[in-house]
């Protein structure tokens, strides 16, 4: 068995050693495997997903658990056959891989298959977007995660508690665990960060405990739980903190006020004509930067720098043949960068519908008054708008001129006055139940208007 190294992938050898290390009773694990392989064009980024019974921590309040450990976001081979190799000293593949914890019921003398299928899922999304995931992130799924009635139905994503990061030829390689976790705590994360929910889910054993393990049957949410914690811990972290949350995908437009719609070259005919521009690649760097879901405490409010490096030396440039996340499927239509001037507008208004709307406090409060920028990214086209406060360095919109557009990206710069004045204005878009649509906000003096329509205006293209 002297050749034995040579002939086993090291990745796959270096993760292994790191589950040996923890399972040495469990060699040969249950094991989920991608049928036809990724570089061979099957549909499922994952190798391998391995499945241990973990029989948890009587003392320390963990139960038993079925834990999941992935293959294949990181660099297995080392051939460039799925990820570049870039070296041993930064990180293998995309850096990480995903892990997850699952309760055991009673009787379940097997792992259920199901997170394995989540975890393809996960992956897809990261391989399609590049887009990394960090510690504290959330992603919203919308929808249980097995499948069934839960109300576990979004996720965040933390250190594994037990599996140390793994040094192999091919780069470091950290183990990112997946919790489950309701529909309310998401928008606490969203509104507050991940951490800090995370943190609060520690301490609720039936809702994760200290080492976060899910469970599919939890009826209840941590602040049906434990009222105490939405004001005393959330509410109190959202005014001292802020929010994390930069930016969302939406449902939103807007359009140029000061200029009569006759005139072709004006905003509107983005939003309404039948060519809109399209953003160039610069700018969709720019805003995805901008968007760029890492939740690091931004410790200075900064718009990013046209291709910045990302701030968590996770983006190494990877092969560029892969779509880009907010790129628009014709980007060869795009008009030079150079060619866009930045336009000073005298007057906007802005369409979101419900959804989106109910986020505007959130950017104003969480975001806004904490000095920071905050994001409206359209799902349906090349629209973007964003918020930007007064210390929000790199931004085009300016205290002159509040209102600037790049192409069919806007920035609205708000002062701190302005924005306690709109969170007044809007105190109703925080009650749902008694809303009307379509709804109009306006402050005529400083010639913005706001309008919440129904999500029918924004499926169809010519508003």
């Amino acid at each position: 068995a002297g050749s034995f190294p040579s002939l086993f992938p090291p990745g796959l050898h270096g993760i292994y050693g790191e589950c040996r290390r923890l399972y040495p009773e469990q060699p040969n694990p249950l094991q989920v495997t991608a049928i036809i392989k990724y570089w061979l064009g099957g549909p499922d980024p994952l190798d391998y997903v391995s499945m241990y019974r973990n029989l948890g921590n009587p003392a320390l309040n963990v139960p038993e658990h079925w834990h999941y450990v992935s293959f294949g976001l990181s660099d297995l081979y080392g051939d460039n056959r799925v990820h570049e190799f870039t070296g041993t000293d930064g990180p293998s593949g995309f850096g990480f891989e995903l892990t997850f914890r699952l309760k055991r019921e009673t009787g379940e003398s097997a792992p259920p298959t199901w997170p394995a299928e989540l975890m393809q899922g996960l992956a897809r999304y990261v391989f399609q977007s590049e887009n990394t995931f960090c510690s504290g992130d959330h992603v919203s799924w919308h929808s249980p995660l097995d499948n069934s009635e839960s109300r576990i139905q979004h996720m965040l994503l933390t250190e594994d508690p037990q599996m140390q990061p793994v040094q192999t030829p091919f780069g470091v390689v950290t183990f990112l665990q997946i919790v489950g976790v309701c529909t309310e705590e998401l928008h606490a994360a969203q509104q507050w960060n991940g951490q800090g929910i995370l943190e609060l889910l520690r301490t609720v054993p039936v809702a994760g405990g200290p080492w976060l393990i899910t469970d599919m049957r939890r009826g209840e949410t941590i602040f049906e739980i434990d009222p105490h914690l939405q004001q005393e811990r959330v509410d109190k972290g959202i005014e001292t903190d802020g929010s994390n949350l930069s930016g969302v995908s939406a449902k939103c437009a807007w359009d140029d006020l000061s200029r009569p719609p006759e005139d072709d070259e004006d905003s509107r005919s983005i939003c309404i004509g039948t060519q809109p521009r399209r953003l160039s690649g610069k700018d969709t760097e720019q805003i995805r930067e901008t968007l760029r879901r890492g939740l690091e405490i931004n410790s200075k409010p900064v718009l990013p720098p046209i291709n910045a490096q990302r701030q968590n030396g996770l983006n190494h440039d990877r092969a560029p043949s892969r779509k880009d996340s907010l790129e628009s499927e014709s980007s060869a239509a795009i008009i030079p960068h150079e060619l866009i001037r930045t336009r000073q507008l005298e007057s906007v208004h802005l369409k979101f519908n419900q959804e989106s709307g109910a986020l505007i406090p959130l950017c104003l409060r969480g975001r806004l008054l904490h000095g920071r920028h905050f994001t409206y990214k359209s799902i349906t086209g090349d629209t973007a708008i964003t918020f930007v406060s007064t210390g929000v360095e790199g931004a085009f919109a300016t205290e002159e001129h509040p209102y600037a557009a790049h192409g069919p990206w806007l920035q609205i710069l708000l002062t701190e006055e302005f924005v306690e004045r709109m969170l007044e204005d809007l105190e109703d878009l925080n009650s749902p139940e008694e809303f009307k649509l379509p709804k109009e906000y306006s402050w005529p003096e400083k010639k913005l208007k706001v309008s919440i329509l129904p999500d029918a205006v924004f499926d169809n293209p010519l508003h």
